[in-house]
């Protein structure tokens, strides 16, 4: 069983920055996809960026392109997500998602296999 942990969240002014990590725990990670969904309050989740773990397909929601990135350490496991300018629109809590194929459709969250708990994103106005 594959367990991922986020971190990084906090609150931050309009126009900030934040850097969010994701570490994995349990068996062998050896995913095929990676991602960042956020889900704000009574909205559903969103997909904000994704990578393939092995190759350097980047995707990314029209919203947050240009502002954040997505980025993977394939020898420490890990992944991180940096928001810059950052938004009120972008208060959300963020959750890193893997899954073992490399040919998902990266946006669709039902897709993925394995989340972290959530780390909560507030940005004030």
């Amino acid at each position: 069983q594959v367990r991922l942990a986020d971190s990084g969240g906090g609150l931050v002014q309009t126009g900030g920055s934040l850097r969010l990590s994701c570490a994995s725990a349990g068996r062998t990670f050896d995913p095929g996809t990676i991602a960042w969904f956020r889900q704000a309050p009574g909205k559903e989740r969103e997909f904000v960026a994704a990578v393939r773990w092995n190759v350097d397909d980047f995707f990314y929601a029209d919203s947050v392109k240009g502002r954040f990135t997505i980025s993977r350490d394939n020898v420490k496991n890990t992944m991180s997500l940096q928001m810059n300018n950052l938004k009120p629109e972008d208060t959300a809590v963020y959750h890193c998602a893997a899954d073992s194929s490399r040919t998902i459709v990266p946006y669709l969250h039902a897709n993925y296999d394995y989340w972290g708990q959530g780390t909560q994103v507030t940005v004030s106005s």
